[in-house]
């Protein structure tokens, strides 16, 4: 199997894997093989032999053929990575609600998505799309532009150049290139980044880079609210986003 192919079945099977454990913490039916295949738009043998492939990794179980359940393997994984800074990380995003009245998240990045990886307790209602492992563009949040901080523009070239622009993101976003390298341009050299509607209607987004203590960029701490509920002082909450920020990166191996 060539390095496209496995790409691929790693993508679906994390594809799988994220709807039964979705399903599972929202206390709804669990799915099978024909359910699976129909929820995420998949040939139901390819389905079948790729949840196979993840019972025989305990990431799920199945019994008597019956709908697939979270594997034990699945836990012990999320516990291992429940530790160090991803686990200091819940404390601090509460520290950080409380200080600014905002909601503040945690986020690292994949290519060029961003992905959501903690979030405040006050960051999703009922109904609400935003969740751990929410993904979206790195190019137009607060967050995805802050994991790109150290790219250079032969390197954002690299990074963005087959992104399609038309359509994504809100009425503030970049819809090219050089409109991302004018924003980071613009945000790098006072020290934050701001997103002004380039996801969400009406959310402005203050972020910065957490970074380990090597100095690479790890993931990216961001507030984020309404105009209202931001206000005007920009530098100031990311002033309290960069504290919390060294915190975490202290906690993190080079």
């Amino acid at each position: 199997m060539d390095s496209s192919a496995e790409a691929s079945s790693l993508a679906q099977g994390l594809r799988i894997l994220r709807l039964v454990v979705d399903r599972e913490k929202r206390g709804r039916q669990q799915p099978g093989v024909s359910q699976l295949a129909a929820e995420l738009d998949m040939d139901q043998g390819r389905v079948s032999r790729l949840a196979q492939e993840l019972c025989d990794l305990g990431l799920l179980e199945r019994a008597d053929r019956g709908p697939f359940l979270t594997g034990p393997r699945f836990f012990s994984l999320a516990a291992s990575l429940n530790t160090g800074w991803v686990g200091a990380a819940k404390p601090e995003l509460e520290s950080l609600v409380s200080a600014l009245g905002l909601r503040a998240r945690l986020s690292i990045r994949d290519g060029f998505r961003a992905i959501l990886l903690r979030t405040s307790s006050n960051d999703a209602g009922l109904g609400s799309f935003v969740a751990p492992g929410m993904v979206t563009p790195v190019w137009c949040t607060g967050a995805g532009r802050a994991l790109l901080w150290d790219h250079d523009r032969s390197a954002l070239d690299q990074l963005l150049h087959e992104v399609n622009f038309i359509g994504v993101g809100g009425p503030g976003a970049a819809h090219s290139i050089d409109e991302v390298w004018d924003l980071m341009a613009r945000d790098v050299p006072r020290g934050y980044v701001t997103s002004d509607e380039e996801f969400e209607h009406d959310i402005v987004e203050v972020a910065v880079p957490l970074r380990k203590t090597d100095g690479a960029i790890l993931a990216s701490l961001s507030a984020l609210g309404s105009r209202a509920q931001m206000g005007t002082d920009a530098a100031g909450v990311a002033t309290v986003l960069r504290g919390a920020a060294e915190r975490l990166g202290s906690l993190a191996a080079s």
